[in-house]
């Protein structure tokens, strides 16, 4: 069975082009155009791995997710699914709110910039997925 991957991103295209790529590396892809779509379907469909854009509708509705997924009690079956932040903001939220307590409770597992690099991604996704399953890397 293929892994399942959820992206987040309210750029229509962009999670076109990203849903093409990982098809055509075998992974299974689910979609959401927003952080309240795509929380609502981490419960209905449990993904492998969660990528989810900072900036949506608001400017940080992808930390929002980051949190509720790894912090709120509703979402606590679902914390061992790993999330993978993409943006074109540079900085990881660690660079961003470094004296920041609250920083570490919006921390992904990973962190890309876009526009992606398509190998270092695969390699990324490929690894955290790997864990989230239990395989040895």
């Amino acid at each position: 069975m293929s892994a399942k991957v959820l992206l987040i991103d309210d750029d229509e295209d962009f999670r076109a082009s990203v849903r093409s790529l990982l098809e055509s590396h075998g992974y299974g892809v689910l979609e959401a155009a927003s952080g309240h779509e795509g929380l609502r379907m981490i419960i209905e469909h449990k993904p492998d791995a969660v990528m989810v854009d900072i900036m949506m509708e608001t400017s940080v509705e992808g930390y929002g997710v980051t949190h509720a997924l790894k912090y709120l009690d509703e979402y606590a079956e679902y914390r061992q699914i790993p999330v993978i932040m993409v943006s074109s903001i540079e900085e990881s939220p660690d660079e961003r709110f470094p004296m920041s307590p609250e920083a570490e409770m919006i921390r992904p597992d990973r962190y890309l910039t876009k526009p992606l690099d398509i190998p270092r991604f695969l390699e990324v996704l490929e690894r955290t997925v790997g864990v989230s399953k239990g395989a040895a890397i």
